[in-house]
């Protein structure tokens, strides 16, 4: 922690929240040596951490304190009331520190949404260049050309020199070859690069590995190094809370953010000022909480916790999203490779001894999860166009509004990704009431498993987070609501439908698995379903959790269309505070959201450059 004597000046600029996106912009706006930049983190820097570091030791990050705010649903009515984990990375580096790995690059068509809602300065081809500022992106070995091809490649993109290594693995195997195979048999081959704004089909995506030494390369290695964590204009805080944002309501229409009232790990508090913008960045739960601490939110609720009103604006911690993702577990074949094997601690214990002592070697240094987008599916395979439009027929009470009709039009394209396909190393077990994520991957059963995901690329349901204390330190509730609207439902569960076509004993995919009658699979078959829609709808009840990509909890979208924040992320109703982190998001990206964060957060670094060019 900064001497305290550090504080007492006021900075330029504080940014709350150490995460994904905090560490880029106090890392860009620390670049002018003019500029003072305080970070103040509730988390510990966890850099030298071997489980943060090491790629395969992720599931040991889950449900412990020091790690992992740790959230978790009230019961979800459409989920047989299950509750739902939501994992939250609570260290420097946020949680692409104990995210897994995932580096997806997101579809055109997805971003130029964001435009059409409202935001005409965001769209593809404005964020295009910070999708390729953040990264170093380097070349597949060729292991991994030789199994699993990759002529999709467009090795002009693989450039840059951004801060976070981008990466394939070396370890890839016969399941990863069976997948890719089988999809192109379902007429899913995929033949463009998908960093370069349009992917269908299977693919292998990239991890944020640093390939050299074989560690996770997260916002914390890239944007907080030693030489970064050097600059005297700089001043990190860890440990330390954000009580709330503090406000100037005598200057004017709007209330002037000056600075940030701070809880040490000793319990003290103290002030501390900011000359010239706050920029919140503590994620799409903890952003909205710290607004409606700070008197930002709707006004009963403030004032149902005794909040003064600063701003008066009931969108905060509304329209929040989230990937619904259904998790099928199939077991392998014998001599199939499984993840399940880490659960004899011999194993375990074996590859730890591998990777410490061969400079990153072995599987523990790598991320093996393979990726596949469809268009919309079902049982059936590819849907034609006149089934997708009675289906969407069947929901047009359900379509009412400008948001929900830009998602269809981005579901029924048959050029788009409506649904994501994950082949995930190991089993997944879904209690009702799971302690933390590590409940969901922690082997339980005997046998070897691989786990299909399915996910909903777009959905319609909208969820909620709010406080329920006005103590910093009591979690907000985070609702998502999953399947709230019923056409997510009907989407998910024809998506579940299509997973029979991939696991059929005839597709390459199918025979890697352990068949019927004696193969195990997670949930079991019903024998007495008819109905296989239906029987596709309660593996969703069973199966469904969270994917871990919140999002939209304080919009970016005109004020009176549901927005918190403005196109350059200010927050409205407020002059010199802005949000920069997912929770700005106006409709969720398709696949895994880190690139888009990145990206975000080193757009709105420039802004908020050339918005203080002539102050600083």
């Amino acid at each position: 922690m900064a001497a305290p004597g550090s504080l007492d000046q006021p900075f330029d600029y504080i940014v709350v929240g150490g995460g994904t996106a905090g560490l880029v912009v106090a890392n860009r706006l620390t670049e002018n040596s003019h500029v003072r930049v305080l970070v103040v983190e509730a988390g510990a820097d966890r850099t030298a951490d071997p489980l943060v570091l090491t790629p395969g030791l992720v599931g040991a990050l889950y449900g412990k304190d020091e790690y992992d705010w740790n959230f978790c649903s009230p019961p979800q009515p459409t989920l047989n009331n299950r509750c739902v984990n939501q994992s939250r990375g609570k260290m420097l580096g946020g949680s692409s520190g104990m995210n897994f790995l995932m580096l997806m690059y997101p579809p055109k068509g997805n971003i130029d949404a964001w435009a059409a809602l409202g935001n005409p300065s965001w769209n593809y081809d404005a964020l295009a260049p910070y999708l390729a500022k953040f990264a170093t992106v380097h070349p597949p070995p060729q292991s991994a050309r030789d199994l699993l091809g990759l002529t999709y490649l467009n090795e002009g993109l693989a450039k840059g020199d951004g801060p976070i290594h981008v990466s394939f693995s070396e370890c890839y195997g016969v399941t990863n070859k069976a997948w890719m195979q089988t999809f192109a048999d379902l007429g899913l081959g995929v033949s463009s690069d998908p960093r370069d704004g349009k992917a269908l089909g299977a693919f292998q995506n990239h991890a944020s590995i640093d390939p050299v030494t074989h560690t996770r390369s997260y916002a914390c290695t890239g944007y907080y190094t030693p030489e970064v964590a050097k600059r005297p204009n700089l001043v990190v805080l860890t440990e330390t809370l954000v009580n709330k944002i503090l406000f100037d309501t005598t200057s004017g229409e709007d209330a002037v953010a000056t600075g940030v009232e701070i809880i040490a790990k000793d319990g003290q508090k103290r002030q501390v000022s900011a000359s010239i913008e706050v920029i919140l960045a503590a994620g799409a739960l903890q952003s909205p909480q710290i607004l409606e601490l700070s008197g930002v939110g709707g006004r009963d609720l403030l004032e149902k916790h005794g909040i003064p009103v600063i701003v008066d604006n009931p969108n905060v911690g509304e329209h929040l999203q989230d990937h619904p993702i259904v998790c099928q577990s199939f077991e392998v074949a014998d001599g199939v490779p499984s993840g399940d094997v880490l659960r004899d601690p011999n194993v375990l214990q074996a590859l730890v001894g591998m990777y410490q002592s061969g400079g990153g070697a072995g599987p523990l240094g790598q991320s093996i999860i393979s990726v596949a987008y469809s268009p919309l599916v079902d049982g059936s395979g590819i849907l034609p166009a006149e089934a997708k439009a009675a289906l969407f027929s069947e929901h047009e009470a359900n379509l009412t509004t400008p948001e929900a009709a830009v998602v269809r039009s981005l579901v029924e394209s048959s050029t788009e990704p409506a649904f994501q396909y994950l082949l995930f190393p190991s089993q997944v077990s879904i209690p009702d009431r799971p302690t933390s994520m590590a409940h969901y991957i922690t082997p339980v059963l005997p046998e070897n498993y691989l786990t299909i995901m399915t996910i909903l690329n777009q959905p319609l349901s909208r969820g909620t987070v709010h406080i329920t204390n006005p103590n910093v330190k009591a979690p907000p509730r985070w609702d998502p609501r999953y399947n709230a609207n019923p056409l997510d439902m009907e989407l998910l569960a024809r998506a579940v439908q299509f997973v029979e076509r991939i696991v059929d004993p005839a597709t390459p995919f199918g025979q890697v698995l352990k068949q019927q009658p004696g193969g195990k699979r997670l949930p079991p078959l019903r024998a007495d379903a008819e109905d296989s829609l239906e029987a596709a709808r309660e593996i969703v009840r069973q199966r469904q959790i969270s994917v871990f990509h919140v999002t939209g909890s304080c919009a970016m979208r005109p004020r009176a269309e549901g927005g918190v924040v403005d196109e350059r992320l200010r927050v409205y109703g407020t002059k010199r505070l802005r949000v920069v982190d997912a929770s700005v998001f106006p409709l969720e990206p398709v696949g895994n959201i880190q690139s888009v964060v990145y990206a975000v957060a080193e757009r709105a670094a420039d802004w908020i450059k050339e918005d203080y060019s002539g102050v600083v």
